[in-house]
């Protein structure tokens, strides 16, 4: 029985070293073998790149007017309503003529006559300033063409500070937009512009640079653009939201596919990947210009003919071996 238990010890030792040799057999045999990171390339191109931005607005009044008396009183009459087209000069509303009645019969009767003027000029004057402002402040009229935006009293009601009607200039319309200031000296005075609105799809508006602003925001670092746009139609009204398209000329510039572009984690940084006759990337820093379609302007940092890693770029590391497996040429 001795035997038998010595024999069964013999042949399980003898098993684990069999077992034990082949597996460092099995890990002396194991290749490291370098991963290869398989991507698509573009080719850096020269090709002319129109430099323009696109801007969101609203649109504003040309001019707004509240329409007010001087002085308090009843308002007798109301001519006009919110919506309504006026026109410069129309009567919108009449105050209480009593005083105004008043005043003209002195005016005309108080013994200050023109055959007496010039003993008695600066007693006429007022007298005549009293009435015209009298008369000004009872028959209120539009200062401009334009329409009633809002209405804020009815007939009867005594006058109490709030602008009777606000009327609203809008041919033309303008927007104020706020530009980099990269492209301050871009910008001129009766330069067009391209406009759309959200609520008017399908239409396109020709707006003209009429202002510009001499001074540069410090939290933006933008300048304010004012564009007047003629709006003969009619058919844009304050406050729609609007965008603006601004062109600043053409450059002749690189350009690759935006996928190209990697941001660096952290910082501002923007860098691309370019494939070396070894089949390794070396990453290069890249200064942007303008995004378009699917591409980027490169203003610094590529040459002409560089080829670039485009689909899988983001996984990439500086000497990473890369594998091509289609061109975005």
């Amino acid at each position: 029985m001795k035997r038998i238990y010595k024999t069964l010890a013999i042949i399980g030792a003898t098993a684990a070293l069999v077992s034990c040799g082949g597996n460092k057999t099995k890990t002396a045999e194991t290749e490291t073998v370098d991963e290869v990171n398989r991507i698509s390339v573009a080719e850096a191109v020269m090709q002319d790149v129109p430099q323009s931005e696109v801007y969101s607005s609203t649109v504003e009044a040309f001019a707004v007017n509240n329409i007010a008396p001087q002085t308090g009183g009843r308002i007798d009459n109301i001519k006009v309503d919110v919506g309504d087209f006026v026109s410069k000069g129309q009567i919108l509303a009449i105050m209480d003529a009593a005083q105004l009645d008043q005043t003209r019969m002195n005016y005309r009767q108080g013994g200050v006559s023109k055959s007496d003027y010039d003993a008695a000029e600066m007693a006429y004057n007022v007298s005549k300033r009293a009435y015209d402002n009298l008369l000004e402040n009872t028959l209120l009229r539009s200062p401009l063409n334009g329409v009633v935006s809002a209405r804020n009293y009815d007939k009867g009601d005594m006058y109490s500070g709030q602008p009777i009607y606000v009327v609203e200039q809008i041919t033309p319309v303008k927007l104020l937009v706020g530009i980099s200031e990269t492209d301050y000296t871009k910008v001129k005075k009766g330069d067009k512009v391209k406009i759309t609105a959200d609520a008017l799809p399908g239409q396109e508006f020709t707006g003209t640079v009429n202002k510009i602003y001499p001074t540069i925001d410090p939290n933006t670092h933008t300048f304010t653009t004012e564009i007047i746009v003629p709006n003969g139609d009619k058919a844009l009204r304050p406050g729609m939201f609007a965008r603006v398209s601004v062109e600043f000329g053409v450059n002749h510039s690189v350009v690759i596919p935006d996928v190209a572009v990697v941001k660096q984690q952290g910082s501002s940084v923007r860098i691309v990947y370019v494939v070396q006759p070894d089949s390794t990337v070396k990453s290069t820093v890249v200064t942007l210009g303008r995004h378009f379609g699917t591409s980027y302007e490169i203003l610094n940092g590529l040459n002409e003919g560089d080829q670039v890693a485009a689909k899988g770029s983001t996984s990439l590391r500086d000497g990473d071996k890369v594998e091509v497996i289609s061109s975005n040429d």
